[in-house]
């Protein structure tokens, strides 16, 4: 199942060689059809990657499932959380979000996803581990008006606030942030960054600058990625903006690496390309070292009329960048850069 890459890129003007290591996908047979929306994260055990699967997106039978890498090798998905209310009536589940809060919040893996009949009208919830994965909690409704992360991850300021990058879909597509200091039980929340009309965006990243602001790359209707900034940690925001890479309506993943650099997956798909308004092809990774000047780092996926979507990346304690991403929504994949 695991594919070795010989291929080493050079970036152009970063000073870093990026060599594809892995890649695979975490399963090869599931007890579902259909998957999406992929999360990644590193616990002290290992890493662990959930998603949401079922007969297809939007069906009553879709749940949470979980994989586990465990002596190099991910486990069996297994359905952790599901939408049944009662005998007559089960909800989809979607857009899980992994998140290991550090030993010094208690040490918890963090399960956030959403429930609900559309992204109009869902509300979020929230499962816990203790070790690793391996076991959950019972689920927990977030509060009125808390949605959690809405695809992609958290992060954690100095403070010790961990700030969530949400969005919301019931009136124009908005942004806004959710802020919790004990591991999702009280909540804070800001305004609407945007409203949904001159910029429609969701699913934002946040990135660390080296000036000490935060940044946001979001998914958007617009034809670009968008971006924001926060001089107050993620309290107020600047006006969204387009920046110079395309979107296609499609989502986006970033992370801020140790060495200040960020990097970016997307689908470098232009309103020219035959791509536009279909399928989700290519799945790129770029690179920046100031934030704003972004140069190709891989290609993932380049394969025309498929769908490479829904990418989440984390840096592991190692170095190395892990991405997962919806593969022809059929399976998800796991790939491993090294610069």
């Amino acid at each position: 199942m695991k594919i070795l890459y010989i291929l080493a890129l050079l970036v152009l003007g970063q000073g870093a060689f990026a060599q594809i290591t892995s890649s695979e996908f975490i399963y090869d047979k599931a007890p579902f059809p259909s998957c999406h929306a992929s999360t990644i994260e590193e616990t002290p055990t290992g890493l662990v990657t959930a998603w949401f699967g079922g007969t297809e997106e939007r069906h009553p039978d879709v749940g949470i499932w979980v994989s586990r890498m465990v002596n190099g090798k991910w486990t069996a998905p297994i359905e952790v959380a599901n939408g049944v209310q009662n005998s007559t009536i089960r909800y989809p589940l979607w857009n899980p979000v992994l998140f290991q809060m550090p030993a010094s919040k208690g040490g918890e893996l963090l399960l956030f996803y959403k429930e609900g009949p559309t992204p109009k009208d869902w509300w979020g919830m929230i499962k816990r581990s203790k070790d690793g994965g391996k076991t959950w909690s019972n689920t927990e409704r977030l509060p009125l008006g808390i949605l959690g992360p809405i695809k992609n991850k958290p992060v954690m300021l100095k403070d010790g606030t961990l700030l969530c990058p949400t969005s919301s879909e019931d009136n124009g597509w908005r942004v806004h942030f959710e802020m919790t200091k004990d591991g999702g039980r009280t909540w804070t929340r800001t305004e609407a960054i945007n409203d949904g009309k001159e910029f429609s965006a969701i699913q934002p990243s946040v990135l660390f600058l080296k000036d000490g602001r935060l940044q946001i790359l979001c998914r958007s209707k617009n034809g670009y990625i968008l971006e924001a900034y926060s001089s107050d940690q993620g309290k107020t925001w600047s006006a969204l903006k387009a920046i110079s890479l395309p979107n296609p309506n499609s989502g986006t993943d970033a992370v801020t690496l140790k060495d200040g650099r960020q990097v970016l997956i997307y689908n470098h798909v232009t309103k020219e390309s035959q791509e536009w308004g279909g399928k989700r092809s290519p799945l790129n990774v770029a690179i920046s070292s100031d934030s704003k000047t972004w140069k190709e780092l891989a290609v993932l996926e380049n394969e025309p009329k498929a769908e490479f979507s829904y990418p989440a990346v984390i840096q592991t304690k190692d170095g190395k960048i892990h991405i997962t991403y919806t593969w022809k929504r059929e399976k998800i994949k796991h790939v491993v850069i090294t610069l």
